[in-house]
């Protein structure tokens, strides 16, 4: 990291937009970074709203979407309908592998996979400026729940 903070730069990204940062901003932005976790917008409405409850469900929304839009936060989608976030600064790239029947998910980096994204993307004249990778399958003790 560079030594600013997430405040710092979700300050100066909502400045060079002419907008300021509000209480409601500041503890969406708290809360959403004491989570490590994937947040669904009214996962993290349900948290903001033990704290402050003047704060609205479409203030969760916009200022995720700031969040994102300012590099703090990445769009999520495990494929069962809820989009989700988590942390984009400061924390390494990681892929996902997902259960599509109990939608337990898992982090994973394979340095091999990364390697040959970057010679696909070479070989097709492209330079890589980030991807998503999900990969849906049956986790081990749903199969086994299945017999």
């Amino acid at each position: 990291m560079t030594g600013k903070t997430e405040k710092d730069i979700f300050v100066r990204f909502l400045a060079d937009r002419g907008m300021r940062m509000t209480n409601q901003r500041g503890l969406i932005l708290d809360a959403f970074l004491r989570t490590e976790k994937h947040l669904s917008p009214e996962e993290l409405y349900g948290l903001i709203r033990r704290k402050d409850r003047s704060i609205g469900q479409a203030t969760v929304y916009r200022t995720l979407k700031l969040l994102s839009e300012a590099g703090l936060a990445r769009e999520v989608d495990f494929g069962d309908g809820v989009l989700r976030y988590e942390h984009s600064y400061g924390h390494e790239h990681h892929d996902h592998i997902i259960c599509e029947r109990c939608h337990r998910n898992m982090e994973v980096v394979d340095e091999r996979i990364e390697e040959l994204q970057e010679r696909l993307a070479k070989k097709y004249g492209f330079r890589l400026t980030g991807h998503k990778m999900y990969l849906y399958g049956i986790c081990r003790e749903c199969r086994k729940k299945q017999g």
